[in-house]
């Protein structure tokens, strides 16, 4: 009788690895090639309307954290404070979902989301100093947050995590007594 190692240690087989892998590289890619996009088209502050009134694509740089923190603070070496910072958590978030078992499909498939975009972002701060954040959405004069593939992944993959936690496509074993 032959036993597979993911039985015993809960690893993902390598299927589920090499799949993962591949979303985070798409993602990064798709959120780099947008940006460079915006970078190309579009001056800092510059605006296209997409949808009246609700969405634009604007130009815009994060020199802070999520959601503009920081943005307006200045202080020695804050670009490199954030990578480092930025980088530390994407290998910590990273070695966290590679030691997942694959039953975990949901909070596995949310933390390659979360690493795709932290990824994303990362390339940003470390080469430009800032993120290029683009999507605009308003309503009534009331603007959120600009943002970006990198942001609407970690985003989708916070979701996916709370999901998980929720239980949500978990198989429960019956009880019988």
């Amino acid at each position: 009788m032959t036993t597979h190692p993911e039985a015993s240690t809960g690893a993902a087989p390598a299927g589920v690895g090499r799949g993962l892998i591949w979303l985070v590289s798409i993602l990064v890619v798709a959120d780099q090639a947008l940006k460079l996009a915006v970078r190309s088209s579009l001056d800092l502050g510059e605006s296209v309307e997409i949808i009246p009134g609700f969405f634009d694509l604007t130009r815009v740089h994060n020199s802070g954290a999520a959601f503009g923190m920081l943005n307006g603070i200045d202080f020695p070496y804050k670009a490199a404070a954030l990578a480092v910072v930025a980088l530390v958590a994407l290998v910590v978030v990273a070695l966290y979902a590679s030691a997942l078992p694959a039953s975990q499909r949901l909070a596995r498939l949310g933390l390659a989301c979360i690493v795709g975009g932290a990824g994303g972002n990362l390339i940003d701060r470390v080469v430009s100093g800032y993120v290029v954040d683009f999507v605009d959405i308003y309503w009534n004069g009331w603007h959120f947050w600009a943002f970006n593939v990198a942001d609407t992944a970690i985003t989708f993959g916070v979701i996916f995590m709370l999901l998980d936690i929720l239980g949500v496509g978990q198989h429960h074993a019956s009880r019988t007594d």
